[in-house]
C-alpha cells in the first residue's frame, strides 16, 4: 500500500508531493527488506539487512518504523500519504505495543498495592510512636 501510494504520489507537479512519494516507496522497500526478506531473494544484502534488523529492540523498531511513516506526512499532507503511510505506522505501533510487555493480573497488582498500604501504615505508626 505505501509503495502505490507513493507511486501514486510521484504523479504530479508539486515538488513536495513526489518528494512524499519517492519516500514512500523508500519506506515500502525497507519494510519488505526489514521485514519479509523472503520477498527480496534477488537483493544479495537483504539476508544481512534482516538480521540486523532481528537484533534490534521492539521500542527501536516502532520508533524507526513511526519516524519513517511521519515524514512523507510532514512533507505532504494529503490523503494519498496518510493512507499509504497507515500500514507502516501501524507496525511501528504493533512494535511500541510489544516493547510495553505483557499485560499483568489484577491478582498481583492488588498484592502490591496491598503491600504498599501495609509499609505506608507501619511507617505511619513508627512516625507517631517516634513523636509521642
Amino acid at each position: 500500500a505505501c509503495a502505490f501510494a507513493g507511486l501514486w504520489n510521484c504523479v504530479t507537479i508539486n515538488p513536495l508531493n513526489i518528494a512524499a512519494g519517492v519516500w514512500m516507496m523508500l519506506n515500502a522497500f525497507v519494510l519488505f527488506l526489514c521485514e519479509a526478506p523472503f520477498c527480496c531473494q534477488f537483493i544479495e544484502f537483504a539476508n544481512a539487512v534482516s538480521a540486523r534488523a532481528d537484533k534490534l529492540r521492539p521500542w527501536q523498531k516502532a520508533a524507526f518504523y513511526c519516524g519513517m511513516a511521519v515524514i512523507p506526512v510532514m512533507l505532504s499532507l494529503t490523503l494519498t500519504t496518510l493512507f499509504g503511510n497507515a500500514i507502516a505506522f501501524a507496525t511501528g505501533v504493533l512494535y511500541g505495543l510489544s516493547a510495553l510487555g505483557k499485560k499483568g493480573d489484577a491478582i498481583s497488582y492488588a498484592r502490591i498495592h496491598q503491600q504498599q498500604k501495609q509499609m505506608d501504615e507501619e511507617k505511619l505508626t513508627g512516625a507517631l510512636e517516634g513523636q509521642a
